[in-house]
């Protein structure tokens, strides 16, 4: 399997204005960020850090070939590659994927790097035993073209797991504000491109996840709501917002199956 592949596919506009911002805030990001993200203590879910070990979203990883969507400096990669697991990290952005050069030689792994959109994969049908993202390129990429492609590169009886705002909360954050707030401020029916200005998201109602996940050959195996542990304290979300996430879910994980 090719390393650091050096041309992008053709991106669609969306796919393009993603990568110039996270060009941009990569070096921010990663900083800011930086004790939440660290490898030492990977293999955590979403912005309130749940353990997979208390979670069991992947399950045995030991020997599985495991695509990392929209990985950014690489460490869920990095802390599966340390326990036993054959990862690829796949990102739309260079500069993301320079820090996760950096950190896997501080870590002392190897893995190929993809630099790719998740909506056009360059990599051979049915390569991996799971596919999965923390808060990655299914937030940032068309669902559409992205579920297809999972569905492509998984084998049969492969795992497909993300994590992804929840609708509740993305139809409770106004488009421009600054955080989520306790009433309704987008429409529900209908979501699915949304522009904010700085980059494009994508979300869509359970019924149309259920539906898309289904017309590609997946079976919903859960949906796991993680709720913040009381006292937490993360760098992803401010007081207000841990404290709305422990009244309605902020966070959902999609856990599936392929046929």
């Amino acid at each position: 399997m090719a390393s650091d592949s050096p041309e992008l596919p053709d991106l669609t506009p969306d796919a393009t204005r993603n990568r110039a911002m996270w060009d941009a805030y990569s070096d921010e990001y990663q900083a800011k960020h930086a004790n939440a993200l660290d490898w030492r203590s990977a293999l955590a879910w979403g912005s309130s850090e749940v353990a997979e070990s208390t979670l069991h979203v992947l399950g045995d990883v030991d020997g599985k070939d495991i695509l990392e969507l929209g990985c950014g400096a690489a460490q869920w990669s990095i802390g599966l590659a340390l326990v036993g697991a054959r990862p690829v990290g796949l990102d739309v952005s260079s500069r993301q994927l320079e820090h996760a050069r950096r950190l896997m030689a501080e870590a002392g792994v190897d893995f190929p790097l993809v630099h790719a959109s998740a909506e056009a994969v360059p990599l051979p049908s049915q390569s991996f035993d799971i596919v999965f993202c923390d808060h990655g390129a299914m937030t940032f990429a068309d669902p559409y073209l992205a579920v297809p492609e999972v569905s492509r590169l998984l084998r049969p009886g492969g795992l497909f797991a993300f994590s992804h705002h929840s609708p509740i909360e993305t139809i409770c954050w106004a488009l421009g504000a600054d955080k989520v707030v306790d009433r309704l401020a987008l429409d529900y029916f209908g979501m699915h491109r949304i522009d904010d200005g700085e980059d494009v998201f994508y979300q869509l109602p359970y019924g149309e996840w259920i539906g898309l996940f289904r017309a590609n050959g997946f079976v919903v195996e859960d949906l796991i709501e993680p709720r913040p542990p009381p006292g937490s304290a993360t760098t992803f979300r401010d007081a207000d917002e841990l404290a709305w996430a422990q009244r309605w879910p902020a966070e959902i994980i999609w856990r599936l199956r392929r046929g």
